[in-house]
């Protein structure tokens, strides 16, 4: 009923990394445009070809060793996969949401384990994109700077002694550099510190968006944590900064997940337990709903109090369950109604193969 073969999983979501408990994974963005070609919102179709053209030259057909890895890229053109295959893209973070809808000349590039995607002709003629699981932003940061060398190295960006690298974007102006850390924070949640630590994290620097960055929303108690300023700070104090508040945030959420666990018990239990029993029984059950349940049984994996089901195969749901993935597990469109049939039954079979010992 449901063919695997249907799908790949980026590396990120199927390999561990530093402080998974509550990092999900670690991205470097940067945004960047070729001199002399205008901004893709301006380019007429010859000029987003020749964006295109100039990609295909420098990686395709080639093995790029960066920082002692080989990486070889493959590509799609969005105009020529459905909307479910695009839409695959987006639920794994290689993709923005708006990159995906039609549009002439974009391109995706990735290599063949999903660490580094690159939209080619979305805002700005590149968003050069690095996902790594857990906390490894500082080495996420070593490969899109190697990999921008090697870009820049066959060809001339756009850039200002003054402003920096230029973008379409005003936000992305300086160095165009995006640092992010996918966050999971039931326990802060719970506990109704949110807004507060939120409230914190902006204050230095940072801002909080939804699972799928900027304009969307949060879901499953997953957040998106990343640097505002681009302009007028360097690379390395930009990521610094994001590394010392994400461990910042680890502890609040560390010390959350313990107090509730002394002082409300029968509470975090109950809720725990309550999830864990409504996924493995649910015949139907929405998006959202799945994603809120599957937090609070990771949440319970980790403290004990469910055993025997494993880190990974509660990550991989968070992303199988996406209505594009299911679609493509079982290799057709379906409506919402049959969507939530599927969802329920998926994550059933999932929890009963790999067991749940309370």
């Amino acid at each position: 009923m449901f063919n695997k073969n249907n799908i790949t999983l980026s590396s990120w979501i199927k390999q561990k990394g530093n402080e998974d408990q509550i990092i999900l994974s670690s991205r470097i963005r940067l945004a960047r445009n070729f001199k002399k070609i205008p901004f893709p919102g301006q380019s007429k179709k010859e000029q987003l070809d020749k964006v295109v053209s100039k990609m295909k030259d420098i990686l395709l057909n080639k093995n790029l060793k960066i920082n002692g890895e080989n990486y070889k890229f493959n590509y799609i053109e969005i105009e020529n996969v459905s909307p479910v295959k695009r839409n695959m893209y987006v639920e794994k973070n290689l993709s923005s949401p708006e990159f995906v809808k039609n549009g002439y000349g974009k391109i995706l590039f990735y290599d063949q384990d999903e660490k580094i995607s690159i939209m080619v002709n979305e805002e700005d003629h590149l968003r050069i994109q690095i996902l790594l699981p857990g906390l490894q932003i500082n080495k996420a940061w070593q490969i899109a700077d190697k990999i921008d060398d090697i870009i820049e190295q066959n060809t001339e960006y756009a850039f200002s002694k003054k402003w920096g690298y230029l973008s379409a974007c005003p936000t992305n102006i300086g160095t165009g550099l995006r640092a992010s850390v996918m966050v999971h924070l039931p326990a802060l949640n719970l506990s109704g510190n949110i807004n507060n630590l939120f409230e914190v994290v902006g204050k230095l620097g940072l801002t909080v968006r939804g699972i799928y960055g900027e304009g969307s929303e949060s879901s499953g108690n997953i957040f998106q944590i990343s640097n505002q300023i681009t302009l007028g700070s360097k690379e390395e104090d930009i990521i610094d900064n994001l590394a010392s508040v994400t461990k910042q945030v680890i502890n609040q959420e560390q010390t959350s997940r313990n107090r509730l666990f002394s002082e409300r018990e029968v509470f975090i239990k109950n809720k725990i337990l309550r999830s864990y029993g409504k996924l493995k029984y649910a015949y139907s059950i929405s998006t959202n709903e799945a994603m809120e349940l599957l937090s609070y049984v990771k949440l319970g994996m980790e403290m004990g109090i469910i055993k025997e089901i494993d880190s990974l195969l509660l990550k991989k749901l968070f992303i199988l369950i996406r209505p594009a993935h299911l679609q493509s597990l079982i290799g057709k469109e379906i409506n919402s109604e049959e969507r939530d049939i599927k969802r329920a039954e998926l994550i059933k079979n999932e929890l009963n193969v790999k067991g749940g010992k309370i």
